[in-house]
């Protein structure tokens, strides 16, 4: 069953426009950034960390490709949250062995339930800087005391910036590198693996500097 979505305001606005943005583009999104190695070797790292049957949130979840369909290659039993409905649709139907909801990632808490990972690829830049540090928050809070986050972000010093994604209009945060690191640490996580590279997706898209981080939930908090 769908997650309720919340009442009329502000971020509701904000998560609309985002949920019809990714509705637009639909399977373009797939066909645009497929073949990132970055993505396909952090999910590997991640694997090798994971005991079979873990259980993985995938945040942000899109049409559950490559992503949601390697975790669950993987052995994982993995949940799946859009705020897209036709992204969602894709995923049932490419991945029918995952479980799927509506569920904005702001809404993410513990009342979903306790996990093992959590996945973000190129998930929490859609949100303003604030919301993703409160975001990471929630997501510790979520995770298991020896759980682990695996995030992707596109380097860049911007702040709820607007954004052209595939002609559909979004906005877009980021930070430096050294400045992203110190945001996970602030919300509670010890980053073990770094990787950055230079992706070129398929035209229209341009360019960009993509970060991929695994962390861990910081003993004691």
């Amino acid at each position: 069953m769908d997650a309720p979505l919340a009442a009329d305001d502000a971020r509701s606005r904000h998560r609309r426009e985002q949920a019809a943005a990714f509705d637009q583009i639909g399977p373009r999104y797939q066909e645009t950034f497929a073949g990132n190695d970055g993505q396909r070797d952090v999910l590997e790292v991640l694997l090798r960390r994971l005991h079979a049957g873990a259980r993985v949130l995938d945040v942000g979840c899109g049409s559950g490709l490559p992503t949601t369909r390697a975790l669950v290659d993987g052995g994982c039993t993995v949940t799946g949250i859009d705020i897209s409905p036709v992204m969602l649709e894709l995923a049932r139907r490419n991945v029918p062995a995952a479980t799927f909801l509506r569920c904005d990632v702001r809404d993410v808490d513990g009342r979903l339930e306790s996990f093992d990972a959590i996945v973000a690829l190129f998930t929490l830049l859609m949100l303003p800087r604030a919301e993703i540090t409160q975001t990471l928050v929630r997501f510790r809070e979520c995770l298991r005391p020896e759980g682990l986050l695996v995030l992707a972000m596109v380097e860049a010093d911007v702040d709820d910036a607007p954004y052209s994604l595939l002609d559909a209009p979004a906005r877009i945060s980021g930070w430096p590198r050294h400045e992203l690191r110190r945001v996970l640490a602030e919300a509670g996580f010890t980053v073990w693996v770094e990787d950055v590279r230079l992706y070129e997706p398929a035209a229209p898209a341009d360019r960009e500097v993509q970060i991929f981080l695994i962390a861990e939930v910081t003993p004691g908090l």
